[in-house]
């Protein structure tokens, strides 16, 4: 009886925990701004330590960029090597947050139009390439375990939905389009998979994650993802960018996590890059300020509204803002994104900062639980709430990173 009594709690405990859920962004530039003297604020323009702040704000997870060589590249926001990243992947760590390491494979932005390979790179073989992606993969990852900054969320290339490592700038030979050869496929596959093995031996507890931004074309989506499963790449996680500027409005995204969801790939889904203005056009082609005016009250109403359609999609497990952080030029960057979540002026968040939270349902989640110096009397809520003592009520709690129910 008492081990059925047993098996029963536990199965309680077991289908009550939620699905974690990963919130944040993409500071790649915060150590940058940091540097050069920039202040962050909270909403009543008290000066704020920006991590622990995040924090606070219920956000659980961070996203920071890795360059080859950004020497190679004059643009002021191509400067993440690896010794940057790994200081601030410790950082991020330190404070108790998932940190999710994006590989560009490059030394430059890489994205649909732009896969070049690495300048120390360009005059090998394929063969040679496939073991370099390894080699290099597999140092940078034991560098960061050994750093303190162990990745728990790895993408594998940056919206890489053509393919990656095409060649030298201005080449598209490689290109992987859905009529492309079956040759520049394979080489592709091949680029993955042994991008993946060094993952899977350096951080065998870090998720893979393929990340794609055809968001606006479910078909080309699911072609790429119906080709990912042929060729058994070894990945967990559905990576997707959505910019409505870029991508279309609201049912365009619903359209294509639909599509994902009914091809049962069996993969969870994250939003690793989105935003929306405050103020001024992204660049995009499609306009939706008729519904979302360019101000701090429309940028709110976006995210609010995303967040409640990708909180209908139990599939999808991460949100991330790109540039969150960016907070007033000072000479960091060539330019300002217009799509930042800090008023450039005054240092303090807007309004959509302040939303993100509720992706999570207002909390850090279990991830935080898990992370925190949770000792002593130290209680805590199963979506990741802190209490003030001891539990006053029936329920089940975490104390000392177990599950225990108070009766």
């Amino acid at each position: 009886m008492r081990k059925l009594l047993l098996l029963l709690l536990f199965t309680v405990v077991t289908t009550m925990v939620p699905a974690q859920k990963y919130v944040g962004g993409d500071i790649s530039m915060l150590t940058k701004y940091e540097d050069a003297g920039v202040i962050y604020k909270d909403k009543n323009g008290n000066a704020v330590q920006p991590l622990p702040f995040f924090k606070g704000q219920g956000l659980n997870a961070m996203r920071v960029r890795l360059f080859v060589d950004p020497s190679q590249d004059n643009d002021k926001a191509v400067c993440q090597d690896l010794e940057y990243v790994k200081a601030l992947g410790k950082r991020i760590k330190d404070q108790g947050m998932a940190f999710m390491l994006d590989f560009h494979y490059s030394d430059t932005w890489a994205d649909p139009g732009k896969q070049w390979t690495p300048d120390a790179w360009k005059t090998l073989s394929d063969a040679e390439l496939y073991e370099k992606i390894y080699e290099y993969s597999k140092d940078c990852l034991q560098q960061l375990k050994d750093a303190g900054a162990t990745p728990d969320f790895i993408q594998t290339g940056n919206e890489i939905s053509y393919g990656m490592l095409w060649g030298i700038k201005g080449t598209t030979a490689n290109r992987c389009y859905t009529n492309s050869s079956d040759a520049n496929w394979t080489r592709f596959f091949n680029l993955l998979k042994k991008a993946g093995q060094a993952c899977r031996e350096e951080c065998p507890n870090a998720k893979i994650i393929i990340h794609s931004e055809r968001t606006p074309k479910p078909s080309v989506l699911t072609d790429f993802f119906d080709r990912m499963k042929n060729a058994e790449i070894d990945y967990d996680i559905i990576g997707l960018s959505y910019y409505p500027e870029h991508h279309g409005n609201l049912a365009t995204l619903e359209t294509a996590l639909t599509s994902l969801e009914n091809k049962n790939y069996g993969k969870d889904i994250m939003i690793v890059e989105t935003g929306y203005s405050y103020a001024w056009s992204i660049g995009g082609e499609y306009d939706y300020t008729a519904t979302y005016p360019y101000t701090e009250e429309g940028q709110r109403q976006f995210t609010a509204d995303l967040i409640a359609k990708l909180n209908g999609h139990s599939s999808v497990k991460g949100l991330f803002w790109w540039w969150p952080e960016d907070n007033g030029n000072k000479g960091v960057t060539n330019s300002w994104w217009n799509a930042a979540l800090y008023n450039h002026s005054t240092g303090q968040p807007y309004a959509a900062f302040y939303e993100l939270k509720n992706f999570n349902g207002g909390s850090a989640g279990m991830q935080s639980v898990r992370s925190a110096d949770n000792k002593d009397n130290v209680w805590y809520t199963l979506d990741g709430r802190k209490l003030n003592g001891t539990p006053q009520t029936k329920g089940i709690y975490i104390k000392n990173n177990q599950k225990i129910i108070v009766r």
